[in-house]
């Protein structure tokens, strides 16, 4: 299959985009948890006679990370534009489509998977920015709450998606798909 250098464009810009926003998440949940900050910031301040309350200690971690949220935000963006994009590429790019019913049962499913994954990534910019956009968009804090949750959970399947299609990748281009990954790259077959 040839892929247009729209496609090709497109797909590093997502990849981009999408492991940027899970080292954002990665990060926000391991390194600059403000609930593991924050206790931190008031034993080593409390060691250096410095007393603050858990409710300042947590202005003070959600400091810390504010910045790496913006970027989130930004890819978030991104994605939202990369999402659109793709859904002009799906009908106006000149990218070889086989017919689904003349695939065989495996690339059956691997199409389905990229579907879903669009899906899911349509939902991920929807939702994003409904959560940033939730005041203007007259949303009550309660459903944008629930939004979030899903919006979180949701992710996960992301998170599961991308060490499958670069172990996917990986093993078609080994053994039968043999040039796929520079296909990507240039475009040629």
């Amino acid at each position: 299959m040839k892929y247009t250098l729209k496609f090709r464009l497109w797909h590093w810009f997502n990849a981009f985009v999408v492991l940027g926003l899970l080292g954002t998440v990665f990060l926000r949940k391991t390194f600059l948890s403000w609930r593991a900050n924050s206790e931190i910031l008031m034993t080593q301040l409390s060691q250096m006679g410095v007393e603050i309350t858990t409710a300042q200690a947590k202005i003070l971690a959600k400091a810390i990370r504010a910045g790496m949220w913006e970027w989130h935000i930004i890819l978030g963006y991104a994605l939202s534009a990369l999402v659109l994009f793709r859904i002009y590429l799906f009908f106006k790019d000149g990218s070889v489509k086989e017919k689904f019913g003349s695939l065989s049962l495996h690339k059956k499913g691997v199409q389905s998977l990229y579907y879903l994954l669009y899906a899911t990534l349509l939902f991920m910019a929807v939702s994003g920015l409904i959560i940033h956009f939730y005041e203007q968009l007259s949303i009550s804090k309660s459903l944008m709450e629930e939004i979030k949750e899903i919006h979180e959970t949701v992710y996960n399947f992301i998170l599961i998606f991308v060490p499958i299609h670069i172990a996917g990748v990986i093993i078609a281009e080994v053994k039968d798909e043999k040039g796929l990954i520079s296909t990507m790259v240039n475009g040629k077959k």
